[in-house]
């Protein structure tokens, strides 16, 4: 399940994370389509106890942060003033656009109806393409726990990952020209990302 709208696509606009307040993530991601801006709130199906019985609710795969597909660049202040957003995630005063593969692959897990949970953020092990099932196309990590498999998709720039069980004959994994398998050496460890200043002018 995902909250999401459809707005054509304007040049410059890429996705971005935004810092949400906690629990305000449906909130912000009305709000901005409110104003016009194409949002990403990935969401999973939780199943809490409680005394008396269970309940299956929708929790954010990425607790405090959604995606915004905009240009920040160009007008910050609508976004910063929605409420519940803390502003965009950044290096400095540079925000920092998501690789859109990630989106893509996170939509496509969403849209397999194979429901997706948060992972421990992985970047390192056997990249694989998986090539049949609702999950065609997608690149990721493979992770074996006991008889169960699992393909996992992370978001750098958060360093967040989530995971979706698969059959183990829908993937093929991914190698160089020379034969081996693609290396998944550490990757250069980039500014820890800050929080865009909410008070920079449009």
């Amino acid at each position: 399940m995902a909250i999401s709208s459809d707005f054509s696509q304007n040049s410059g606009e890429r996705w971005y994370a935004l810092r949400v307040q906690s629990k305000f993530e449906s909130v912000a991601a009305e709000v901005l389509q409110g104003k016009g801006y194409e949002s990403f709130l990935p969401l999973y199906k939780s199943v809490r106890q409680w005394s008396d019985r269970k309940k299956t609710i929708e929790m954010p795969l990425f607790p405090g942060y959604l995606f915004c597909h905009c240009n920040p660049l160009n007008r910050i202040l609508p976004i910063v003033t929605t409420p519940g957003v803390m502003g965009v995630v950044s290096a400095g005063r540079t925000p920092l656009p998501i690789d859109d593969e990630e989106i893509a692959g996170l939509q496509l897990m969403l849209r397999s109806g194979i429901d997706p949970k948060p992972w421990p953020y992985l970047n390192s092990g056997s990249k694989v393409l998986i090539e049949r099932g609702p999950l065609a196309g997608l690149e990721g990590i493979v992770v074996q726990n006991l008889n169960e498999w699992r393909i996992v998709v992370s978001v750098e720039l958060l360093q967040r990952s989530v995971a979706a069980e698969i059959d183990r004959g829908w993937v093929r994994e991914l190698r160089t020209q020379a034969g081996d398998s693609v290396p998944q050496s550490a990757r250069a460890v980039r500014e820890r990302p800050r929080l865009l200043n909410p008070s920079i002018r449009c």
